[in-house]
């Protein structure tokens, strides 16, 4: 089977047919359609959005994290601004991260080919930052422009050979008397269209922007949690993927749950953290303390400190901090904070409900503190025991004129449910046998993260596994 052509182009045929099939135009989606297209086979990458909002969440994402110990991208002049990072090292994060809970097959094949996959994106033309943002950041990462990324993907998938088609939702998998894949039916402008293939990728996110999924398996509040990337990932692609008999693994109450700005959009604000808040306070409408602001690095809580916040009083908090640390504030939403020289004046404009106990908390946390050198690129040991709950570093009291206070909120950047696979991206069903030609990779899948998440590695897992998933896709067609 083959493509007609090359090109991205609109759907005008009722009936298509293509080696593969990929559902999802994020990174996920796109690293399996180049791929499976470098290695000659004939692909359609059906993305739900029109053309101008393709990508999925990656259109809003900004960094990798990467075992730089085992990258080397030297000779396209790149070099890592921060100590060595290494596989195991990695790896280790995963694990104590999700509690032990991460599937192990899933986390060894991701921090293995961790390296080899960024080499390989950056050998497609993808351009890095490697300086860090601020000082939350303490592994290897690389930085980047999502949409920009976006597109060189989709331009290097379409010039290996693959059709891209926008608006285009798919809806149900076809499956022979054998259990093989063989199409997959799509929602379009011009109706419903059949693509023949002999194998499918699912890899279209998960169902973090459905307000009906996040009620279901979040709580009744959910649906007003803001979304941080796209309005697309509503978990049709996985549905059908279920509906075909594959196996539901992972934590679906769980999520990546960011601290931003309480001032983001609803839909689609993209990054809008507040970074820093580690080393200041967070308060809560009723002016209590009620995280250890300091019990690991940014990128080591930031993703599940989001929900705590939405779970407060008003689904909104108060960052606090004052003149020593405001430097390291990195404040990407949309809002300012709140400056002044009065404590609770600062507290009582920003938002908060009751800045007089606000202001007491802060003044018993004062007291308590007795920190040594303040060293916010490491772990510093400068803790508090004697407060409610305690601080566990960075424990420096806030009482240097001017305070700045931020209000902000919880948002969720993607689920933690999704299909099962094993390592060579192929979908198992719920007796544990593979699905012959359907494989998933990204945000679809489920079993890597859970409770908690070390930033920077749901996009290295989606490039990963992408390309994983297009390698064995193409070799499963040629057999």
């Amino acid at each position: 089977m083959s493509a007609k052509d090359g090109s991205e182009r609109n759907i005008s045929e009722r009936r298509e047919e293509y080696d593969v099939v990929v559902v999802g135009c994020g990174m996920a989606g796109l690293a399996a359609g180049v791929r499976a297209s470098e290695a000659g086979r004939s692909v359609a990458l059906l993305e739900k959005s029109p053309e101008e909002r393709r990508g999925g969440h990656t259109r809003f994402t900004e960094s990798f994290r990467v075992p730089s110990a085992d990258a080397d991208l030297s000779e396209h002049g790149y070099e890592f601004d921060v100590p060595d990072y290494t596989v195991s090292e990695f790896y280790d994060d995963i694990m104590a991260q999700t509690n032990g809970r991460a599937d192990e097959e899933l986390a060894e094949t991701l921090v293995e080919n961790a390296g080899e996959t960024i080499e390989w994106l950056t050998e497609l033309g993808v351009e890095w930052d490697m300086t860090p943002l601020n000082s939350g950041y303490t592994v290897a990462r690389t930085w980047f422009d999502g949409e920009e990324m976006v597109d060189g993907l989709v331009d290097a998938a379409t010039d290996a050979g693959a059709d891209v088609y926008y608006d285009a939702e798919a809806r149900a998998l076809r499956r022979s008397a054998d259990r093989r894949v063989t199409g997959v039916d799509a929602v379009t402008d011009e109706g419903f269209v059949r693509f023949d293939c002999d194998a499918a990728i699912i890899a279209a996110g998960g169902y973090e922007s459905s307000p009906e999924k996040r009620t279901r398996y979040y709580g009744p509040d959910y649906d007003a949690m803001k979304v941080r990337g796209s309005r697309y990932n509503t978990g049709e692609a996985i549905d059908m993927a279920l509906d075909a008999g594959a196996k539901a693994v992972g934590q679906w109450g769980g999520a990546h749950m960011a601290l931003i700005d309480a001032a983001a959009p609803d839909v689609e604000g993209g990054t809008n953290r507040i970074d820093g808040y580690q080393y200041g306070l967070l308060l809560n409408h009723e002016g209590e303390r009620f995280v250890d602001e300091g019990e690991d690095a940014r990128a080591h809580t930031y993703a599940k400190f989001g929900r705590r916040i939405f779970e407060q009083p008003n689904r909104e908090a108060f960052i606090l901090v004052d003149s020593k640390t405001i430097d390291e504030v990195d404040a990407t939403g949309p809002s300012d904070p709140v400056v002044g020289d009065d404590l609770r004046d600062v507290l009582e404009r920003a938002g908060c409900e009751s800045p007089d106990a606000a202001a007491t908390t802060v003044e018993e946390y004062n007291a308590a503190c007795d920190p040594g050198a303040f060293k916010p690129r490491v772990l510093d040991g400068n803790a508090v025991a004697d407060v409610t709950p305690p601080k566990s570093n960075w424990a420096l009291p806030v009482d240097d004129p001017p305070f700045y206070a931020f209000a902000v909120t919880g948002g969720i950047t993607f689920a933690f449910g999704g299909v099962a696979t094993n390592a060579n991206a192929e979908v198992l069903d719920t007796r544990d046998r593979v699905i012959p030609g359907l494989y998933a990779a990204g945000n679809s899948v489920g079993g890597l993260f859970y409770d908690n998440y070390p930033g920077g590695t749901g996009l290295t897992n989606a490039a990963v596994f992408g390309r994983i998933a297009g390698e064995k896709a193409a070799e499963y067609v040629a057999d």
